[in-house]
């Protein structure tokens, strides 16, 4: 008894690997068998392994057995088996063999079809002579005068595939899934990310709670890294991971910035209205132009170099905001020096008179 039509599609599973055949799982608790060559590249090397879902069309029933395609190998064709993958939606493969006017000729089995060019490639199109001598898959839009008048498309299968692994993207990688990718390409703004087969974008403000200035101090192509989905947008294709996320917040505990604490750091950052200074990883502080003895108008950038260290007082801490205001101070190293000095003067009395105690010496 045959539970499939000529052309049905199905979802099944690999249950097993033999040297010419590839079994696939039914419903009927028994097994398909699709050609292996069918996913063997040029090199005989396998594009699948047990376990693997795939989608399949059914061909017909030998000796008991249902016998599956997910294409029609092109020197396996003649025009019955091409008429029944035109009504059937079957994809077919095919060796582009020239191109002509207006399209490419495609050699499928003993027929010739015609490719036009806006049906060959999709995302990434070529050049034309490089689609030359390839053997490529290939959905049937027309067939007629018996099989002498026929219309390929390469591109919609490519669609069909990218749709596809497009959807099986959105349910793989959702918002707050934490994974591992390798990168791929420095950017200005961030870095481009492969998590799995998907080109995700990791902005330069994700990569670290520290200011990150040039993005090839911290990042490098091939490198691994682990990172969060921040964004997932399907429809416009895009994807963005933050690794800055799978770390501490330094603003959670500001409980060490006391106001009126001394700290020595540097500048990260020079504005028109002050300079952000970076106190701790993580964590800039500004000192508005107003508690740097300068004019309004005065060019900081001119008097000021990122880099520069510097030393603070803690003025304010707004820790819901994460904002940290401070002025200018002496150095912890004047400091001590200054200290240091007192400390070894002899004390008359008297108010401490530096001119009177270097006489004594």
């Amino acid at each position: 008894m045959n539970f499939f039509e000529a052309g049905q599609e199905i979802e099944t599973c690999v249950v097993q690997i033999s040297k010419d055949s590839v079994f696939v799982e039914l419903n009927q608790k028994t097994e398909g068998i699709i050609e292996r060559a069918e996913f063997e590249n040029e090199q005989g090397e396998l594009s699948i392994k047990e376990g693997d879902k795939i989608k399949a069309f059914y061909l017909a029933t030998r000796d008991g057995v249902p016998y599956f395609t997910t294409k029609i190998l092109g020197q396996n064709a003649d025009v019955s088996v091409l008429e029944n993958a035109f009504k059937s939606g079957i994809p077919i493969t095919g060796k582009v063999e020239k191109e002509i006017k207006g399209g490419f000729e495609i050699k499928i089995g003993e027929q010739r079809a015609f490719c036009p060019f806006s049906q060959m490639g999709f995302k990434q199109r070529k050049e034309a002579s490089e689609y030359i001598g390839q053997n490529l898959s290939f959905r049937i839009q027309e067939f007629g005068e018996g099989g002498k008048n026929i219309i390929v498309s390469n591109r919609a299968i490519l669609e069909e595939e990218y749709n596809s692994t497009l959807e099986s993207f959105s349910k793989r990688f959702l918002v707050g899934d934490v994974v591992e990718g390798n990168v791929v390409d420095l950017r200005e703004k961030g870095a481009v990310v492969d998590i799995g087969g998907f080109l995700a974008f990791l902005p330069i403000s994700e990569i670290s709670y520290e200011r990150v200035v040039d993005i090839r101090e911290k990042l490098s192509v091939g490198q691994e890294l682990k990172a969060k989905i921040i964004n997932a947008d399907w429809q416009r294709e895009r994807v963005s991971i933050s690794c800055k996320e799978l770390e501490v917040d330094p603003w959670d505990d500001l409980s060490e910035f006391k106001e009126g604490k001394k700290i020595d750091g540097k500048i990260s950052r020079i504005v028109d209205f002050g300079i952000f200074v970076n106190i701790a990883k993580g964590i800039d502080g500004l000192v508005h132009i107003s508690e740097l003895n300068v004019s309004s108008n005065t060019n900081l950038k001119k008097k000021f170099t990122v880099g520069e260290n510097i030393s603070v007082v803690v003025k304010s801490v707004d820790a819901q905001n994460k904002k940290i205001a401070l002025k200018t101070s002496t150095s912890t190293e004047q400091d001590l020096s200054a200290s240091k000095y007192l400390n070894e003067q002899t004390d008359d009395g008297d108010t401490y008179n530096p001119f009177a105690a270097l006489l004594k010496k």
